[in-house]
């Protein structure tokens, strides 16, 4: 049997969760159209006392590869993230195939990470090429040999769900997801094309919907239960 303050404590518990949920689920549909972003799912766990906790965890569905016109672009087929090197040298890891040639010649995200130890494109390079196991192949002019100026990293990590949002799109590793480990023999990726997000627009549409009628449910019983205490509080002998 509950006490009136039970009631109350679980109804603010809930509606507390169901807002967290709510937030993730408005970031998915804002990062529809980020390059390889993967979706956050608050997941909810209810205890035998009728509490409500959450735990989020990350979707590593692959999303579709969109073809492209821009040399630089890369998809990584399958699992694995590139590792990238801010200017204050701090690594994340990323899917976000987007990159660029920055200002020093080498190679980065848009953002102007680093991408792995550092691949430099010349400045009088004619063309280059990215291989599916990610080497990066310069040529100076039409007829030239070709040459190697490095490679891109692939790495993976024993549990990619339980790792964490970084700086933009980009993640972090803890215990839960294992640490890093490079990957070598794979031809995973792909040039001239990005990942697009693998958020299910219908889906979070869906949820946002019956959330959004569970909060209003748990604010009805508040709402029903602060009556009850002004009756209470009011009653005249």
């Amino acid at each position: 049997m509950y006490s009136m303050q039970a009631v109350v404590r679980k109804s603010i518990n809930n509606a507390t969760m169901q807002f967290d949920k709510l937030g993730y689920i408005a970031n998915n549909l804002a990062n529809y159209n980020t390059v390889a972003y993967k979706a956050s799912n608050f997941e909810q766990l209810l205890h035998e006392d009728g509490y409500i906790d959450g735990a989020i965890r990350r979707n590593t569905l692959q999303g579709s590869i969109r073809v492209s016109k821009n040399p630089y672009d890369i998809a990584i087929s399958g699992e694995g993230y590139i590792p990238v090197v801010s200017p204050e040298g701090e690594v994340q890891y990323t899917r976000d195939g987007s990159l660029k040639r920055g200002v020093n010649g080498y190679l980065v995200t848009v953002d102007d990470w680093m991408v792995g130890d550092g691949i430099k494109i010349p400045a009088n390079s004619y063309r280059f090429e990215i291989k599916p196991n990610g080497d990066v192949i310069n040529y100076d002019n039409a007829g030239s040999l070709p040459e190697k100026i490095g490679t891109i990293p692939i790495v993976q990590f024993d549990n990619p769900e339980a790792l964490e949002q970084g700086h933009n799109n980009k993640m972090v590793f803890n215990d839960e997801s294992g640490a890093p480990r490079i990957v070598k023999g794979e031809e995973s990726i792909r040039q001239y094309a990005t990942e697009v997000s693998n958020v299910n627009i219908f889906d979070e549409m869906n949820n946002m919907m019956r959330l959004n009628t569970s909060m209003i449910a748990s604010l009805n019983l508040m709402k029903v239960a602060d009556d009850m205490y002004n009756k209470a509080i009011n009653i005249r002998e």
